[in-house]
């Protein structure tokens, strides 16, 4: 049986890539698994300072497989949704920067995967919709809490209602994507831009990380705090202490995400 992921390291970087291009890359049991799995190594590796998510083929990702939907029973529906959940807290959880690479369609749960990651970079030519109305379903993997808090609670109702895609100059500027690129240089500048990420103060971010995805439910004493005390830690970090040296050298610092 065909790999349903496969993953890569290079420059620091792991890259994953979901390996469904038959079927869009529509989640499985196996690619959902290996993608935790992946992340899990992330976190453990101190050479991994970022990671980037791909799709194989055509598309980043169709979300869930509509071919099987209808031959499922409901413990199958809510065991695979369980599965799809511990993927998105994967995501979240890990604290290393994690960048979606999309190109093509990022529909349905594969849009609010791409919502779950930190950063995003995707093809000019690519669209994202939710289209979980169109077979009378709601949106799962996350969308309902993801998009109001990114673009609007208005808006976000009318992208669910309708199921209509938007194109990726829309998705950038209503803030679901950080950069856009043409399709035939999308390889190159998903390499560049995170090894951009990567040669920065990788547990930096991992601290900003928490605390900004903390903050979207938390109120401003909580952040404060939480701000001061992480503050106090980097400062005792080597990347904090090389930052400083590199400062008062007039050079560019070399963080090793210490």
């Amino acid at each position: 049986m065909e790999e349903h992921i496969y993953t890569n390291e290079e420059n620091g970087i792991l890259y994953v890539t979901m390996n469904r291009p038959d079927r869009l890359n529509a989640f499985s049991e196996d690619m959902l698994s290996g993608v935790v799995q992946a992340l899990a190594h992330a976190g453990e590796s101190e050479a991994i300072k970022a990671v980037v998510l791909i799709g194989a083929g055509r598309s980043f990702s169709a979300g869930g497989d509509v071919k099987t939907m209808g031959d499922v029973t409901p413990e199958q529906i809510y065991d695979h949704i369980g599965k799809l959940n511990e993927t998105i807290l994967a995501i979240k959880s890990l604290e290393k920067p994690v960048i979606a690479a999309v190109h093509g369609f990022a529909a349905g749960a594969g849009f609010n995967l791409v919502m779950a990651c930190d950063l995003v970079i995707a093809e000019m030519k690519s669209k994202f919709t939710l289209s979980f109305a169109q077979v009378g379903l709601m949106s799962d993997g996350g969308g309902s809490y993801f998009l109001p808090k990114l673009i609007g609670i208005h808006r976000a109702k009318e992208l669910m209602f309708s199921g209509e895609p938007i194109n990726a100059s829309t998705a950038k500027e209503w803030g679901l994507v950080n950069t856009l690129v043409q399709e035939d240089e999308m390889e190159y500048n998903v390499k560049a831009y995170a090894e951009k990420i990567a040669s920065g103060p990788v547990k930096a971010f991992g601290m900003m990380k928490k605390v900004m995805d903390h903050s979207l439910n938390a109120d401003l004493d909580e952040i404060l705090e939480q701000e001061r005390i992480t503050q106090t830690l980097l400062t005792a970090s080597d990347d904090h202490k090389e930052g400083v040296q590199a400062f008062q050298e007039k050079r560019k610092p070399a963080f090793h995400g210490a």
